[in-house]
């Protein structure tokens, strides 16, 4: 009898371990699985630089890439227009032609209130509370140099010419500044209100000469996508500036570091009307600093210090531009972002992660990113800006998907760039599997 006892104690223990090793292998088989297939390829016939902001207007799929506003370093654009189709397919076909200019706000004189440099729309978030589809907001990318935004010693805003970083155009250009800003529209799109900035860094956080040598940003926030999560829009966006005070005499690389990669803010929905200094950043513990405060980055994105870099460093070694949507089929967020590897934003691969958690406002939930896996490499080309992108499919356009409400295929679009010629555009679909 106790050798019957023992034995079976003995197949017990090794059913268990057994079980317990197949539940520890298939742990990771939790996240999602995901493949390229390669497709038809689709041009789209606009200048893009930014993610695609997009929203159903009642049966209509409506996008709004380009460019709007002063730039001293590129020069004024006009380029922020919207075209139109009956699914996605077709709006993203739309020849340059059928394109249409909406009505914005101008920019204001330099060292007055109001608008000043480029905007670029990169999300679009549709008011539930109205019916008509047609109450939009745009969540902006908005760059600044210091003679477009200069030093205004009372307020503590704006930039000082001093020690100023490199740009994209030579020795002789400036970096620019990014901050994030709202805008309205009440018609559809056709013409907007400018709500103002909602999260910015200052002049204190700036990284500057000598340490500054990307050729990219001189600090700031930018390259945003934004979910709407229970009552809260949640933005995700590449942080550029120093976790603290920038003081060349104190500076390293792993202080900078520490604070840079993809973090999250947040907004209260009902304050997207007044944004000024209502959004909050995460900082460790929750969505407790200041819109214009020190928070901090998403850990699970960070590339290590000994494998990257500070977004200051030519190096590069950091991932950016995150495009977030919500994935029905997988039941789970969806992130695309690309990888900096060396100086002005090159890099070659684009990178993807998920996060299993359908509310990003409980606990560190918004943290809780899967470790960024590769998902397209193109070596010989820079890309920037992928997103996933609706098909021309039944559930697709009963669905009203959009890039930020996707099934389980979806096209992928990445701005491809060559020193001879740049295209937006798809050459594959992304099919996930559970």
């Amino acid at each position: 009898m106790k050798n019957q006892i023992s034995f079976i104690s003995l197949c017990a223990i090794l059913l268990y371990a057994a079980c317990r090793n197949v539940e520890n292998e298939s742990q990771p088989s939790r996240l999602p699985e995901f493949k390229l297939v390669p497709a038809d390829t689709f041009y789209f016939n606009s200048f893009v630089d930014c993610n695609m902001a997009e929203a159903w207007v009642a049966d209509t799929f409506r996008i709004f890439p380009g460019k709007y506003g002063e730039d001293p370093l590129w020069g004024d654009a006009r380029d922020l227009k919207f075209a139109d189709g009956r699914n996605a397919d077709k709006a993203f076909s739309s020849r340059p032609e059928e394109f249409t200019q909406p009505l914005l706000p101008p920019n204001a004189p330099i060292g007055q209130p109001g608008l000043h440099g480029a905007v670029w729309f990169e999300t679009i978030y549709q008011d539930r509370q109205d019916r008509s589809g047609q109450t939009l907001y745009a969540v902006y990318h908005n760059e600044n140099y210091p003679s477009t935004l200069p030093w205004d010693a009372e307020t503590g805003t704006g930039y000082i010419d001093a020690k100023w970083p490199q740009g994209l155009q030579g020795p002789d250009s400036p970096a620019a500044v990014p901050r994030i800003g709202i805008m309205k529209s009440t018609d559809g799109g056709r013409s907007w209100e400018d709500k103002g900035i909602f999260i910015e860094d200052y002049q204190s956080r700036l990284i500057l000469k000598p340490h500054n040598t990307s050729n990219t940003f001189a600090g700031g926030v930018g390259d945003p996508s934004a979910v709407a999560c229970g009552d809260h829009l949640y933005l995700f966006y590449g942080e550029y500036g120093y976790p603290g005070i920038y003081d060349e005499s104190t500076w390293t690389a792993a202080k900078e570091w520490s604070g840079q990669c993809i973090s999250v803010a947040r907004i209260n929905l009902r304050d997207l009307d007044n944004p000024a200094g209502k959004a909050r950043r995460w900082d460790g513990s929750g969505f407790h600093a200041p819109h214009d405060g020190i928070g901090a980055p998403i850990a699970a994105l960070q590339i290590p210090l000994a494998e990257g870099g500070p977004a200051s460093s030519p190096g590069g070694g950091f991932h950016w531009g995150p495009s977030v949507s919500w994935n029905t089929y997988l039941n789970c967020w969806v992130m695309l972002m690309g990888k900096v590897t060396g100086p002005s934003w090159t890099g070659s691969t684009i990178h993807i992660s998920f996060n299993l958690h359908r509310d990003l406002g409980q606990g560190a939930n918004s943290q809780d990113w899967s470790k960024p896996q590769l998902l397209l490499d193109k070596p010989g080309y820079t890309l920037w800006y992928p997103s996933l992108q609706p098909m021309d499919t039944p559930e697709d356009i009963s669905g009203r998907n959009t890039c930020l409400k996707l099934g389980r295929r979806a096209r992928l679009y990445v701005k491809y760039i060559r020193p001879e010629k740049s295209a937006y555009m798809s050459e594959y679909i992304v099919e996930f599997r559970r």
